[in-house]
C-alpha cells in the first residue's frame, strides 16, 4: 500500500536552520512565476501588421496602436509590449508608483530598467499610491488627452496591474476630499472589492470608463491580477469592464464601515452629494473590448509549490482565495501549522485586511504574521511566513514578516508584548526587534500575497 508520509530520509535531509534559504526559494519562484515582462511576451504577438492577443488576430495595417499602462507593474508590462510592437506603437502613456516621495513641485523620479529603456513615444510617470496625488491625475490627463486622438481601425492596449485603482484617476470629487475618502476606506477594514465600489461610482476613468474613452478604437487590455478570485471589475477598479454593480453598492460600503464618521461634515457632505447625483442607468455594452488575465496569485503559488517539492517538502496548495481579517487569518494559519507533519509546506494565496484600531505601523502580512507568532510560540521546527508579492505592505518598508516557534522565546526576553502590539496595529515594530521583517524592497510586480507554512523534524524546546 503507497505510502502518503513523507519519507524519513526526505526530513532528515530538510533541516530547521536552513529555513530562510528554503523560504527565500518559495519567495524568488512565486515572484519569477508573476514576472510582469514573461507575462506580457506570453501573451503579445506581433508579426506583419497582425496584433495576436491569446487566440484573437487584430490587423494593424489600417490603424495605430496606443499604450495605456496603469499600476505598480506598467513600467516593466510597458517596456515588454514597446519591444514587441516596434514600430507598430504610435504612442503610450504608463503611471507607475513613486520610487520614493518626490520633492514638492518636482515630476515623480524613476524609470524602467536601463536593460528596458522606453521609446520617446512612451511616457512614463509616476505617482501615488494607495492615495492617489496630482501627478496620478495630471497623468491621467495625458491617458485622456491621448485617447482624443484615436479613429476607427486603431487599437488601444492597455496595461493593468495592482495600484491601477489608485494611479490612474479621474474623480468626481476634488482631489484633497477624493484623498481624504480613500484613507478613511482603506482604515475602515473594508475589502478591496468594497473599496473599488466606491471608486468605479466615483471616478470617470474605472468601471469602463478607459475603454469608453478608447472608442472609437478597439481595446485590448492585459491584467495581472491582484484581487482574489480574479474578478474583472473589480482588478483596478475594472478601467476596461462595464461596472455590474447594484447603483447602490457605494452607498452600502459607506454606510456599513461608517465613512460618515471618519469624514469631517464637510467631507461627507460632498462624498454623499456626488454619490446620490450619479444616474442608475446601465452604461452600454463595451463590445470593442478584449480583457486578458495575464497573471495571478494562483500562478505564483502553484510555482512555490513547484520550489519546495525541488527542496524535498510534501507541499501543497491550499487555497488561492484567502481573505479575511488579517489576525484572525493569522490563528487559522498558525492551527495549520500546528497539525502540519514535518516535511510539509503548506500555501496560501490571497489577501486579508486590517481594521485600524491603533495609532502603530505595520501592515496586513505584518500583522498576519504577528498574530501566527503569538499561536505556534514555542512549537519546534514550525514556520510561518505572510509576504506581499509587491514588496509593499502597509505605510512600510517591509515586504511582511517571517516566525517560527523560537519568536515569542526572543520577545518575552527582550519584554515585548505581543498583545499590545497587535492590540495598536504596530506588528512592524515587533517584528523589527524580534528579526522577523521580510524586506525584498519594490518587486515590480503584485499578485496578492503568499503565506507559506514549513514544519520541520526537531527536538522539542522549551516555550520560554
Amino acid at each position: 500500500m503507497a505510502n502518503d508520509e513523507p519519507s524519513i530520509r526526505a526530513v532528515s535531509q530538510l533541516r530547521f536552520d536552513q529555513h530562510q534559504d528554503h523560504v527565500q526559494r518559495l519567495i524568488k519562484a512565486g515572484l519569477a512565476a508573476a514576472d510582469p515582462a514573461a507575462a506580457i511576451e506570453r501573451h503579445l504577438y506581433y508579426s506583419g501588421q497582425q496584433l495576436a492577443v491569446g487566440r484573437r488576430q487584430y490587423d494593424l495595417s489600417r490603424g495605430r496602436v496606443f499604450l495605456v499602462g496603469a499600476g505598480k507593474a506598467s513600467g516593466a508590462m510597458g517596456a515588454a509590449a514597446a519591444r514587441i510592437l516596434g514600430p507598430a506603437l504610435a504612442g503610450g502613456v504608463l503611471i507607475a508608483k513613486h520610487e520614493s516621495s518626490p520633492p514638492d513641485g518636482e515630476p515623480g523620479a524613476g524609470g524602467v530598467s536601463a536593460a528596458d529603456p522606453l521609446p520617446e513615444s512612451l511616457k512614463l510617470r509616476r505617482a501615488g499610491h494607495p492615495v492617489p496625488d496630482h501627478y496620478g491625475v495630471s497623468a491621467t490627463a495625458e491617458v485622456v488627452d491621448m485617447l482624443d486622438q484615436t479613429r476607427p481601425g486603431d487599437l488601444v492596449v492597455c496595461l493593468i496591474s495592482g495600484g491601477a485603482s489608485a494611479l490612474l484617476t479621474q474623480p468626481t470629487l476634488p482631489l484633497d476630499q477624493w484623498g481624504r475618502l480613500i484613507d478613511a476606506l482603506l482604515a475602515s477594514g473594508c475589502t478591496i472589492n468594497e473599496l473599488n465600489a466606491v471608486r468605479k461610482r466615483l471616478d470617470r476613468v474605472k468601471g469602463g470608463g478607459l475603454a469608453r474613452l478608447a472608442a472609437p478604437a478597439a481595446c485590448v487590455s492585459l491584467i495581472l491580477s491582484d484581487v482574489v478570485g480574479n474578478p474583472l471589475d473589480v482588478i483596478g477598479s475594472g478601467p476596461t469592464v462595464n461596472n455590474p454593480d447594484d447603483p447602490a453598492a457605494a452607498g452600502r460600503t459607506l454606510d456599513r464601515y461608517q465613512i460618515k464618521d471618519r469624514l469631517s461634515p464637510e467631507d461627507w457632505r460632498a462624498v454623499q452629494g456626488q454619490v446620490e447625483q450619479l444616474g442608475t442607468e446601465a452604461p452600454a455594452d463595451l463590445d470593442n473590448v478584449q480583457n486578458v488575465i495575464i497573471g495571478d496569485v494562483r500562478g505564483a503559488a502553484e510555482a512555490a509549490i513547484g520550489a519546495a517539492i525541488e527542496l524535498g517538502f510534501e507541499a501543497q496548495l491550499l487555497t488561492a482565495h484567502l481573505e479575511g481579517e488579517a489576525r484572525e487569518v493569522g490563528r487559522v494559519v498558525a492551527a495549520l501549522a500546528r497539525d502540519a507533519r514535518p516535511g510539509t509546506c503548506l500555501v496560501l494565496g490571497g489577501e486579508t485586511t486590517v481594521t485600524l484600531r491603533g495609532d502603530g505601523l505595520g501592515g496586513r502580512n505584518q500583522e498576519l504574521a504577528l498574530s501566527a507568532a503569538m499561536a505556534i510560540a514555542g512549537r519546534p521546527g514550525t514556520v510561518v511566513v505572510s509576504i506581499a508579492t509587491d514588496g509593499d505592505d502597509g505605510p512600510t518598508d517591509a515586504a511582511g514578516g517571517l516566525v517560527t516557534g523560537e519568536t515569542m522565546i526572543r520577545a518575552r526576553a527582550m519584554g515585548l508584548d505581543a498583545n499590545r502590539h497587535l492590540d495598536r496595529n504596530d506588528s512592524y515594530h515587533f517584528l523589527e526587534a524580534t528579526g522577523s521583517l521580510l524586506i525584498t524592497g519594490q518587486t515590480g510586480t503584485n499578485v496578492n500575497d503568499l503565506v507559506f507554512v514549513l514544519r520541520y523534524a526537531s527536538k522539542p524546546t522549551d516555550e520560554g
